[in-house]
């Protein structure tokens, strides 16, 4: 069939229009990298631009002087990015499935306590007492993974998204004498791959860019996630700065700026690589699990 004029405008328009989205989203991107191959004067003196001004690579070389703290710093993350996303993962879902059943008779009152305890909770320092005192989870991957393990959020996006499920599978399930945990695993499970992708998403970059955890249950160097090592070298170079504003200490050319920067490339990196593969089914999950319900 013969395609009119307005279909063609129309088409043109949204092609501009998603360009542009696309264009402000990556610009800032090249603004950082461009930022951590400069030099620290020319940032100061000259402000960002979408070039390198004065090509150095002196923010990595300060970052990775040490590459053994910093590949210990990229393991912990990466553990505790996989080990608490997959396992963070499977309690949401197992979460989510049971809020969503129609024949749990409490469900609406577990859904409003943990709507309650998203809004409204009992603070820093007994969550601190618990994991340090009572649990004796300090200076252990148990305190940056158990804590964050579940997500309000999450979970009422992974119910919205298997509500969308039809009731008769489980019903069909259930006569073949199949019970609620092999419902779950065998079925609920493979059919949520989209809403799986977008939540595993999430809990993923939450772990990996914890570095508070870190900051109040990890004092052992060997522990340190790279946030919080990124975070703790930063401030000791700002520290510095400081000294040697005051002239206690002669210090030069210290890339405050362009660390941030650099900092910002090395831990945002691995995500960035690991993003397009999951977009698909990213878009398809959160659109999906947001409307259904």
């Amino acid at each position: 069939m013969k395609k009119s004029k307005d279909y063609y405008i129309v088409q043109i328009v949204s092609y501009i229009t998603v360009a542009l989205v696309a264009l402000v989203c990556v610009i800032p991107f090249i603004l950082i990298l461009s930022a951590s191959l400069s030099t620290e004067q020319e940032i100061l003196k000259h402000g960002f631009g979408l070039l390198p001004r004065k090509f150095t690579l002196a923010s990595y070389e300060l970052i990775f002087k040490n590459p053994k703290m910093i590949i210990d710093a990229y393991k912990v993350s990466g553990i505790v990015t996989v080990v608490g996303g997959l396992v963070g993962l499977f309690f949401t879902s197992m979460t989510a499935f049971v809020l969503m059943r129609k024949d749990f008779k409490y469900r609406n009152q577990f859904s409003f306590a943990f709507y309650f305890s998203s809004i409204f909770s009992a603070g820093l320092i007994p969550a601190y007492m618990l994991i340090v005192t009572y649990l004796k989870w300090k200076n252990t991957y148990l305190a940056l993974i158990v804590p964050g393990l579940l997500g309000v959020w999450n979970i009422f996006l992974m119910r919205n998204f298997m509500n969308g499920i039809p009731d008769s599978i489980a019903e069909a399930a259930k006569i073949d004498g199949a019970n609620d945990f092999l419902i779950f695993i065998k079925l609920y499970l493979p059919l949520s791959g989209p809403g799986l992708a977008t939540v595993g998403l999430f809990a993923s970059l939450g772990y990996w860019n914890n570095w508070f955890s870190a900051s109040l249950y990890i004092d052992r160097p060997s522990l340190y996630p790279l946030q919080y090592l990124l975070y703790r070298m930063l401030g000791s170079i700002k520290a510095m700065q400081d000294a040697a504003n005051a002239g206690s200490i002669a210090t030069q050319d210290l890339p405050t700026e362009t660390l941030k920067m650099a900092m910002a490339m090395v831990a945002t990196g691995p995500i960035i690589f690991l993003y397009p593969f999951l977009q698909k089914y990213f878009i398809k999950g959160i659109t999906v699990g947001s409307v259904k319900g």
